[in-house]
């Protein structure tokens, strides 16, 4: 049985890669469609021959290694339990200790320093594509850097959601999805509360913006809109990436305004204006308040499922899997399959909500601004500075596009133009 699944799961994985490159790099036509040659969304006419065929080929190459990333993951926790890995790291930690909590901290430990292993190789590619072409400016020692915040962040996240799980697993039996959510509730806020003072400045650095002038047109933008913020802040993002981007984060009083260098740096001041207009409108329209709400309900709808197909599967099939039993801490790893499952599975609905609001944040830019060359030209660099396909593969834009495509944005905005020259 066990020889029998693992040959189904690779050779499955096999014939799913194969498909998918022959999506991205085969089947998916580069060409400019009709309904956009010669217009401002047509990238031949802000893109070098170069830079476009590099935008091509980093974009399927992303899109590659992240469609090659989620399976590789399910696979990778199913035959941790399936060869007995989890169980022996399970037994592993009780050598160590009797005591339930620190046993608890040894496997997941353990567990986060496996899966940092497995797929180092994954982010080392994605991180040396980036290099090679011109997206990262970051050296080896910081990107390592990052990884190791972020395996310590994840370490310690993972540990506390396990002690959380595998409590009210024990103590509430069937119940334990609805526990553990109710848990989670004040947890998501208090995370959003600190994040940008506690987490974010773990990785960058930031500080008050230099430019005076400009960090009081965007207050007063901010100000207009009801926000009350005294700072506007950079971070030094130059040294990690070309790219560009700009964000209002946080909740109550620690939202933050936030411009990356790289903004600063290659932007002008109306295109600056434009994408913190796009950003303040998220607070204005109550996008990140009603994400949390909708983060929430999703959680609450995914851990009822999990606890149905947790129980389901153990019962099936927990002696293959080496699953004594639903509280154990090797039924983890099985947790997070099917967790990652059924995020998989609904990102597509996802990212349409995510889509809508951002499309609405632009038509709040635009029109607060009232500058459609501003608007254009900056969803052009963006896609010149990180190398972003205007019109990407639709199966790719189902999973991976939070924002409307640059072609939708940039047509959006364009259709404006009429508005404003008739006034």
């Amino acid at each position: 049985m066990k020889k029998k699944i693992t040959f189904y799961l690779i050779f499955g994985y096999i014939v799913y890669l194969v498909l998918i490159y022959l999506y991205l790099f085969q089947f998916h036509k580069n060409g400019i469609s009709p309904e956009i040659a010669g217009t401002s969304a047509d990238p031949t006419t802000f893109l070098t021959d170069e830079e476009l065929m590099a935008s091509e080929q980093y974009s399927s190459l992303r899109h590659f290694l992240f469609f090659m990333q989620i399976p590789y993951e399910w696979i990778f926790y199913v035959l941790l339990l399936l060869f007995g890995w989890a169980k022996r790291m399970e037994f592993f930690s009780g050598k160590i200790s009797k005591k339930p909590i620190v046993k608890l901290a040894i496997f997941s430990f353990c567990l986060s320093l496996v899966t940092f292993v497995v797929f180092y190789p994954i982010r080392f590619v994605s991180w040396t594509f980036s290099k090679n072409y011109g997206i990262s400016t970051e050296s080896f020692s910081h990107w390592m850097r990052d990884n190791v915040i972020s395996f310590w962040i994840d370490t310690i996240l993972l540990f506390f959601i396990m002690i959380v799980v595998l409590f009210f697993i024990r103590r509430k039996g069937e119940k334990w999805w609805l526990y553990t959510w109710f848990v989670a509730v004040p947890f998501v806020i208090f995370a959003m509360y600190i994040q940008p003072v506690v987490i974010d400045p773990l990785y960058n650095e930031f500080t008050p913006l230099s430019n005076k002038q400009l960090e009081g047109e965007i207050l007063s933008l901010a100000k207009g809109a009801g926000i009350s913020a005294e700072h506007v802040f950079e971070v030094d993002m130059s040294s990690k990436t070309n790219a560009l981007n700009a964000y209002v984060t946080g909740i109550g009083g620690n939202a933050r305004i936030v411009l990356w260098d790289t903004v600063l740096d290659r932007l002008d001041e109306e295109e600056i204006l434009f994408i913190m207009a796009h950003e303040i409108a998220h607070y204005v329209e109550r996008h990140l308040y009603i994400g949390i709400v909708g983060y929430l309900l999703l959680l609450l709808i995914g851990l009822f499922f999990t606890a149905k197909l947790l129980k389901g599967i153990v019962r099936k099939y927990g002696r293959v899997l080496q699953i004594h039993s639903i509280g154990s801490l090797s039924t983890f790893p099985l947790i997070i399959v099917i967790l990652s499952f059924l995020s998989f599975g609904a990102s597509p609905f996802v990212n349409a909500a995510s889509r809508y609001q951002e499309m609405r944040a632009d038509r709040y830019a635009i029109e607060r601004i009232q500058n459609v060359d501003a608007g254009i030209s900056t969803f052009q660099k963006l896609a010149k500075t990180g190398l972003t396909e205007v019109d990407p593969p639709l199966v790719v834009k189902w999973f991976r596009y939070g924002h409307p495509t640059l072609k939708e944005r940039i047509l959006f905005v364009e259709s404006y133009r009429n508005t404003f020259d008739n006034r």
